[in-house]
């Protein structure tokens, strides 16, 4: 078995606050650290009233401060929206503060809307296109620092923060490759090329001082519950938000409702099922199989697990389910 970790998106549920929200992360940080989970991410989201991580170092630096070992990371930073000594500040400090548990993952995407993504960068000057000259900058501020170098970043270089590249199509790939660092696909939102991108991610990986060989990290929705029709009872909060989202009336995280995906008409459906992504709901045996039968298919080197839970209680206890069943697969196998 391939270890676990976890991306929290500190979802602000409908009748809570981002204040709550951000609680609740660090609070389920600490869980699933003593659950056995490799990381704990958090993703830059912007002009989302159900996401409360778009101060992503901010929050990361809360979550950081409540743990001890678990790994601590972006998942990621929208890397168009930051000049890359900023980051390399930010998350050097994070690295300072906590040696050896950092991760920082990069994305070329905005993370929002164009509107809010003019009103973040002032101007689209830096777009996507500069996104792997940005990446190789901001690599480069993480190097121990040159005699006579004109500017250095500090905290920042010189410390060990473990970047990943992220992406859901094959473009993130192939720069994970080139630059031969560990690499993380969307499949939690955007499977279609996830196997295209994994084949050429592998085949074109060139071994770097960052990693030997490839490693690539995969994301998929995990609600596990007690039952199959408890599991999907909780599902149904993200398929709502989901739907929403997509209609263009974003809001917070709903409260589940018995059935929801029965009473759904064709469209609003077929609306769902383009944008779902990889999704494992149900009891202990569902989970079981179906985590199995996607690690056996695709070959991840790790999981990365989100669950978009109403209920907190509920979602630690899904984070719990599954470590229970994962650590039964693995002392089975």
């Amino acid at each position: 078995m391939v270890p676990l970790s976890v991306l929290d998106l500190a979802p602000v549920a409908d009748g809570s606050t981002p204040g709550d929200a951000l609680r609740n992360a660090a609070d389920l940080a600490r869980h699933v650290e003593a659950l056995g989970y490799r990381r704990f991410w958090m993703a830059e989201h912007h002009n989302m009233p159900g996401i409360a991580s778009a101060a992503t170092a901010v929050a990361l630096a809360h979550v950081a401060a409540g743990t001890r070992m678990i790994r601590i990371g972006a998942g990621g930073v929208m890397l168009p929206n930051h000049a890359p000594l900023v980051i390399a500040e930010q998350f050097g400090t994070l690295a300072a503060l906590h040696p050896g548990r950092i991760d920082l993952g990069l994305g070329r995407a905005p993370g929002t809307d164009p509107r809010t993504a003019w009103a973040l960068r002032r101007t689209l000057a830096s777009d996507a296109d500069n996104f792997p000259q940005d990446v190789v900058e901001l690599l480069g501020w993480f190097r121990p620092p040159e005699p006579g170098q004109a500017v250095v970043a500090t905290p920042g270089a010189g410390e060990q923060v473990e970047v990943w590249i992220l992406g859901s199509s094959t473009f993130g790939a192939e720069l994970a490759a080139a630059l031969g660092l560990p690499y993380a696909f969307a499949s939690h939102f955007a499977p279609a090329q996830m196997m295209q991108a994994l084949a050429l991610y592998r085949e074109r990986f060139r071994p770097s001082e960052y990693l030997a060989k490839p490693h690539a990290m995969l994301g998929l929705h995990v609600v596990a519950a007690e039952t199959d029709a408890e599991a999907r009872y909780l599902f149904s909060s993200h398929l709502q938000a989901l739907l929403n989202r997509r209609l263009g009336r974003p809001g917070r995280l709903p409260p589940p409702v018995e059935d929801f995906a029965v009473r759904l008409d064709p469209q609003a459906r077929a609306v769902i099922e383009a944008s779902l992504g990889i999704a494992v709901v149900g009891g202990p045996e569902t989970v079981r199989v179906g985590l199995a039968e996607f690690v056996a298919r695709t070959g991840a080197d790790e999981l990365i697990v989100t669950a978009q839970i109403f209920d907190h209680e509920a979602r630690k206890r899904s984070y719990e389910i599954l470590a229970r069943v994962y650590a039964g697969a693995e002392a089975a196998a």
